[in-house]
């Protein structure tokens, strides 16, 4: 009797054992597939290499003023330091301000005697005026010094008595009828008699409140 021929070993399935068209990852007999990689193929470093950040944790970047952690009275890097600022302006120079109440004394003198010469009498509050404005700018030059006060009283009852032979000149060329510059540069001394003559307490009364006036100028400015 003859055996049954046995059939031939069926093909076995892809991945069942037997390396298929060339595949060198199938298995080998009794094997089954291998599983696919998952998850980071480097995900195991080698030991000791670092992890996270490769130079370490980062300070915290800067908020706020880049400046703040400098020490007090320390200014920011090329700027100088705080801004100059520059003195004040002297104010102590005695001449110069003797000199202002000078000046300010001839110009406030002829403005008064102007007024009351054309009014033909004297204003308190014009010799006041005249006071006031001698000090005040005199002490704005040269300061609250002793010196430069008592110049401007002084300055100022010479304003207002100038101021008054003005006025008496003004009167005088009008009831004559001749000018000004001739009564003041001939008849001067006749301007000064009249002066004598008409003088009574308001006359120094308002040449007192001329130098007065002239102190709390003085006063006020400084």
């Amino acid at each position: 009797m003859s055996q049954p021929v046995q059939p031939p070993n069926q093909p076995q399935q892809p991945y069942g054992g037997q390396p298929v068209d060339g595949n060198p990852y199938a298995g080998g007999p009794g094997q089954g597939a291998p599983s696919a990689p998952t998850g980071n193929p480097y995900g195991q470093q080698a030991p000791g290499a670092p992890t996270g950040n490769p130079y370490g944790q980062q300070p915290p970047a800067p908020t706020g003023n880049p400046f703040a952690g400098q020490q007090p009275g320390q200014g920011a890097p090329f700027a100088g330091g705080a801004p100059f600022t520059p003195a004040p302006p002297a104010r102590n120079n005695i001449l110069l301000g003797v000199g202002v109440a000078l000046g300010a004394a001839i110009v406030a003198g002829i403005l008064y005697g102007v007024i009351a010469g054309s009014i033909e009498r004297e204003v308190g509050y014009a010799a006041v005026g005249v006071g006031f404005l001698v000090g005040f700018a005199a002490s704005k030059v040269g300061g609250s010094n002793p010196a430069v006060i008592a110049a401007s009283a002084v300055f100022s009852i010479g304003a207002v008595y100038l101021g008054q032979l003005v006025g008496i000149s003004m009167v005088l060329a009008d009831l004559a009828q001749i000018p000004f510059s001739e009564v003041v540069g001939d008849h001067f001394d006749t301007v000064t008699e009249a002066w004598s003559q008409e003088a009574d307490f308001m006359t120094y009364l308002f040449l007192g409140l001329g130098a007065i006036a002239a102190i709390g100028g003085a006063k006020k400015a400084g």
